[in-house]
Parts: structure tokens; C-alpha cells; sequence
């Protein structure tokens, strides 16, 4: 019978909104949500995968976002966070990801009609079932920038466990 540590980790990113730029899309646990502004970033901005690999850095001790993903993106015009999500999870060596939980604060976009999709999305990348990503969202009754409509920030837990 195998033996598990578990543990937790936290990741955070947020991201401002720019000019309003008409019909467009921002990408959100890697599933593109209608929007009217796009997040200011030098990648994709997804701030979910952001946070998620601001996790995994917490468990691995390995920086990606403002390392290996500058070069990514500054250097070799990759602009895909589901690829520095996937980099950091390269460091994860014998430890399973067995449950994300997310808050996501931001006035607009409204997020309902996609938390679906970001899970199934969000589950896939991190191998685990839909079932064991959750997520939700608040404008936090607009005491801050991001429940003022001026961008969008997210914190994430991610509960892992390692054999010992």
C-alpha cells in the first residue's frame, strides 16, 4: 500500500484592462470569453493560468512566470500560457496534482456562462477530472480595481499529494 504526503500551494496573478478595442476575446483557463477590452499583458494574460503556474512554482521552487516565460514570450514570441503552465508542471516530479480551487474577482466579463468550459479546460491541463477544479467568482461587492471592472485577479489552491 503506497503512502502520500499532501500539501497545498497558492498562486496569484492579476492583469488591467485596456482600451476598449470593440468585439474581442480574452483567454481565461485557456478558453477564449467574449469581452469588450482586452487584459494588458505581454502574452495571451491569462490570469488563471497564471495563477496556476504561480502555483506550481509554489510547490517546486522553480520561477517560470518572470523566467522561463519572459524568454518564451520576449524572446521566442510564444505567447500561450498553457505553455509556461505546462513548463512548470515538467517540475512537479513525483507529485499528483489531485484538486485545484480558484477565486476569480472581476466585475466584467461575467463568467458563468464559460465556468464550464475553464473547468473542463483548466482539468485537462492539469490531468485531473473536471470534477476536481472548482471555481468562483466575486466582484467583491466593488471595494477593489477589480470589482470596479479595472481587471481581473485570481488566486489559486492547488492540493497535491507525493508518495513518501
Amino acid at each position: 500500500m503506497s503512502e502520500y504526503i499532501y500539501f497545498s500551494t497558492i498562486g496569484q496573478d492579476s492583469h488591467r484592462f485596456g482600451e476598449p478595442a470593440g468585439d474581442c476575446s480574452i483567454m481565461l483557463g485557456g478558453v477564449a470569453v467574449p469581452s469588450d477590452r482586452p487584459l494588458l499583458a505581454n502574452s495571451d494574460g491569462d490570469v488563471i493560468l497564471h495563477a496556476i503556474t504561480n502555483a506550481v512554482s509554489g510547490a517546486t521552487g522553480k520561477i517560470v512566470l518572470g523566467g522561463i516565460a519572459d524568454k518564451l514570450c520576449l524572446e521566442e514570441g510564444i505567447k500561450d500560457s498553457s505553455v509556461y503552465l505546462n513548463k512548470a508542471l515538467e517540475d512537479l516530479e513525483g507529485c499528483d496534482i489531485v484538486h485545484c480551487s480558484m477565486t476569480v474577482e472581476c466585475l466584467v466579463p461575467k463568467l458563468k456562462p464559460h465556468l464550464d468550459a475553464i473547468r473542463a479546460k483548466v482539468g485537462e491541463l492539469l490531468n485531473i477530472p473536471s470534477s476536481s477544479v472548482g471555481i468562483t467568482a466575486t466582484t467583491g461587492e466593488g471595494l477593489t480595481a477589480f470589482g470596479r471592472g479595472e481587471g481581473i485577479q485570481v488566486f489559486v489552491i492547488l492540493s497535491l499529494r507525493k508518495k513518501i
